[in-house]
């Protein structure tokens, strides 16, 4: 095996015995075939889109469970990969029906004619012979593949939670085919690749907007709530990972049930949306980021369950407790359906549940409604001199050693500056009190991840206050990444021309030297060093 795609990877290179995320052999070689697979549907669906300008829904639905399913700490489960690929197949199947039905002809070649073999050992050793290294012989280009590749598959999650609000737009399925096909034309070159790249960071724009609009359309518009850090006392529900639409209906069921509902990780800023909050059994929030949940599970009491990408190997001590449920899925571990959560109601009601503890509150909600809803008071203080500088500083969490820099860089911030933050980075911070300036939190949380479209519209609007590009704004980026998610949102960010970006805790193994230099040279984007040199070279 080879993977590089996460910022965790081996040695900063890449796991070639077995993953850091405790992916295996055999997964990962299964999901090469996918991704191989994936491009050969994609080539019919692309030339089938510029011929015909036919597209296909169902199609276009398994493309994105495919791609999310082998984001990083997503599925871990061969026989659940064995049946995505087999799907594979039946898609590739039916766009070639749609094809020939449309007078449309698509060339045969290894892409077009893949199929997954019988048997997962067939399976297993097709994969091993897709790997990254029979991509392309040219290190710049293979890296520009890699870059498109994790970006569609970052584009491709938003894409998922939002058709699942419904909410979908044909221009991003056109993309993720066109892209995907473009992996199998060895006669692009370097610069066809940026442009795809960029033109990736666009789409990825469009499927933040479109997810954006489907949790305020569906859950209200979040506003400023104090969320507790303590517990009730009474039977417990522990959910993670990203899907709101997961926790309304877990919500639901459990409603007059006498459990609690607590929030882990990139679930925090559910608490925000009046249409989750409404529920009197949404408690509070207990634990912090994803990559704790080891430590944080086996002092959980009660039912966990796992949505979207963040699980880790479940240990013994709550193994009976976990439970997955979407695309997520781990060898061993009870995978549930988002209509019927009684496996999970009912563990709840076998373990002891809480005590009440009291505990601190946090403040989240400050997407761009809540901010700009304050523009003028946040404008006023700029001019008056009370906000010298904003800081975006977020991004994905994660478990390697230099994510402290991310806390002591916060702690370092002036206290005439302002820190905007969002995803499950913010846990290196988010607990401490930074006061705030006249009456302005000093820290305000934006939300999940794909919430960095609510902070793109802020820069926006405070760019056109200032009568001003982004660039030129007292606005400095810090951010850190981990899986793929992150990168669709990094490219989202140079699509906008959005300069000096620091990225930390280390770069993409994944990026050549060359394709870095072009990034440094055009964008100016360049490693974290120490919160007191960066700081200094941004404050002056």
């Amino acid at each position: 095996m080879f993977c590089n795609q996460c910022e965790q990877t081996a040695k900063g290179t890449g796991c070639n015995i077995s993953g850091v995320c405790g992916k295996k052999p055999e997964v990962s070689a299964l999901m090469d075939n996918l991704i191989f697979g994936l491009k050969g549907l994609s080539v019919y669906m692309a030339i089938l889109k510029e011929q015909a300008g036919i597209s296909d829904d169902a199609i276009n639905r398994y493309t994105l469970e495919a791609l999310f399913s082998t984001v990083t700490n997503v599925n871990f489960d061969p026989e659940r990969l064995v049946e995505i690929l087999k799907n594979c197949r039946t898609m590739i199947n039916a766009a070639k029906k749609l094809c020939e039905s449309s007078g449309v002809k698509v060339p045969a070649n290894e892409y077009t004619s893949w199929d997954p073999g019988t048997g997962t050992d067939a399976m297993i050793e097709q994969g091993n012979a897709h790997g990254l290294s029979t991509w392309s012989s040219d290190p710049d280009i293979l890296s520009a593949i890699e870059i498109l590749l994790f970006g569609i598959k970052g584009v491709a999650a938003y894409t998922d939670h939002a058709y699942l609000l419904g909410k979908k737009d044909d221009e991003i399925f056109v993309f993720i085919h066109k892209a995907l096909a473009a992996m199998t034309d060895r006669s692009l070159s370097l610069n066809d690749y940026v442009e795809l790249i960029l033109e990736c960071g666009k789409i990825n724009i469009r499927a933040m907007e479109i997810l954006n609009n489907g949790h305020k359309e569906h859950f209200g518009t979040p506003v400023p709530t104090s969320v507790s850090l303590g517990t009730k006392a009474g039977k417990a529900i522990l959910v993670s990972g990203h899907d709101l639409l997961d926790l309304e209906c877990l919500l639901k069921q459990t409603e007059e049930k006498g459990i609690n509902i607590y929030t882990h990780g990139e679930m925090l800023p559910a608490h925000a949306y009046p249409g989750l909050r409404k529920y009197s059994h949404l408690a509070g929030n207990y634990g912090s980021a994803w990559q704790n949940q080891q430590k944080e599970f086996p002092e959980f009491p009660g039912a966990i369950l796992m949505t979207t990408n963040c699980i880790q190997k479940p240990q013994e001590s709550y193994l009976e407790n976990i439970f997955t449920t979407g695309l997520v899925a781990w060898p061993g571990v009870k995978h549930v359906t988002r209509d019927d959560f009684s496996a999970v109601i009912n563990r709840a009601l076998e373990l002891p549940g809480f005590t009440e503890q009291p505990g601190r509150n946090i403040t989240v909600g400050f997407g761009h409604d809540a901010v700009l809803g304050v523009a003028e008071r946040v404008i006023a203080a700029v001019k008056d001199g009370d906000i010298k500088h904003f800081f975006l500083v977020g991004g994905c969490d994660g478990a390697k050693p230099g994510r402290n820099y991310f806390t002591e860089f916060a702690e370092k911030v002036p206290k005439d500056c302002l820190i905007l933050t969002l995803a499950c980075g913010k846990y290196r911070f988010n607990k401490l009190d930074f006061g705030d300036i006249g009456g302005i939190p000093r820290l305000l949380d934006v939300g999940q991840c794909n919430d960095a479209f609510s902070a793109v519209q802020i820069a926006h609007a405070l760019a056109n206050a200032f009568k001003c590009g982004v660039n030129d704004l007292p606005l400095s980026f810090v951010l850190s990444w981990y899986e793929q998610k992150a990168v669709a949102i990094l490219l989202s960010l140079l699509f906008l021309g959005i300069k000096n970006i620091r990225l930390g805790p280390t770069l993409p193994a994944f990026v050549s030297p060359n394709v870095l230099e072009f990034l440094a040279n055009n964008f100016n984007i360049m490693p974290i060093t120490t919160p007191d040199e960066d700081l200094k070279t941004i404050l002056g």
